[in-house]
């Protein structure tokens, strides 16, 4: 019904309409499709808009309004892990105690869906601190969909986290199957229960035990992780 009530409230913005039904328990899938058809927004700028853009604005949509609460939260108390694997993906998910920063780290090996001829694993990152980003991330609509699922979580608990995704891409997964996997599988692994660690290192050596891709590697491409490592902070000198 709240999808319905934004079609015939021309005067409704867009966003409004979107985060209106969201916390009235729409599912995001059927958001998503009404704000592709233009059924949402002030009327004289609805329009047709391409699936990808929909899903990918609906994700952000959310991801902020979340992101609002959650970033002035308290921070969480351990390093946590939370772990998954499906469709020959390898999904670690690194939760710091700290203020809110954001990293999605991809790598794709040879014969997957995007890197189908390549010789090499590919790896693309992309990140934000705690002011966000003022610039669309090229690694796309992962990185939104990512964002918002972690951001649930966070809202669920009371809580701010640094979160570093590490997402392994094996040569079985060879069909794209959309933007809606990665926020799925992201929700799916949060629900489970975390493995709890005291400091940084113990939870980079639980992730060496998971992961094919070697340490040093993934810190090559994580501006979050070489930043939270160098960086000197308050709790350092007490």
């Amino acid at each position: 019904k709240y999808l319905e009530r934004s079609f015939y409230d021309t005067d409704m913005k867009a966003a409004d309409a979107v985060l209106n039904a969201y916390r009235n328990g729409t599912l995001i899938s059927e958001i998503q499709k009404a704000f592709s058809v233009g059924t949402m927004g002030i009327d004289r700028n609805r329009r047709f808009v391409p699936t990808r853009w929909s899903i990918t604005a609906v994700d952000d949509i959310i991801g902020k309004d979340l992101l609002k609460t959650t970033k002035h939260n308290n921070t969480i108390d351990e390093f946590r892990i939370y772990e998954l694997h499906a469709l020959d993906n390898r999904w670690c998910i690194l939760m710091m105690p700290c203020t809110w920063r954001f990293e999605l780290i991809e790598a794709w090996y040879p014969n997957t869906t995007w890197n189908p001829s390549g010789r090499q694993i590919e790896m693309i990152s992309d990140c934000e601190f705690f002011d966000g980003r003022t610039e669309y991330a090229p690694i796309g609509g992962c990185y939104y969909a990512s964002r918002m699922a972690v951001n649930e979580l966070l809202m669920k608990e009371k809580r701010t986290a640094g979160v570093v995704i590490f997402r392994e891409a094996h040569p079985g997964y060879v069909m794209p199957v959309g933007v809606w996997n990665v926020r799925e599988r992201v929700r799916e692994s949060l629900t489970g229960n975390p493995f709890r660690f005291d400091n940084l290192e113990s939870a980079l050596q639980h992730i060496d035990s998971v992961m094919d891709i070697p340490r040093k590697t993934w810190l090559q491409h994580s501006a979050v992780l070489r930043d939270y490592m160098i960086q000197r902070r308050i709790d350092d000198y007490i």
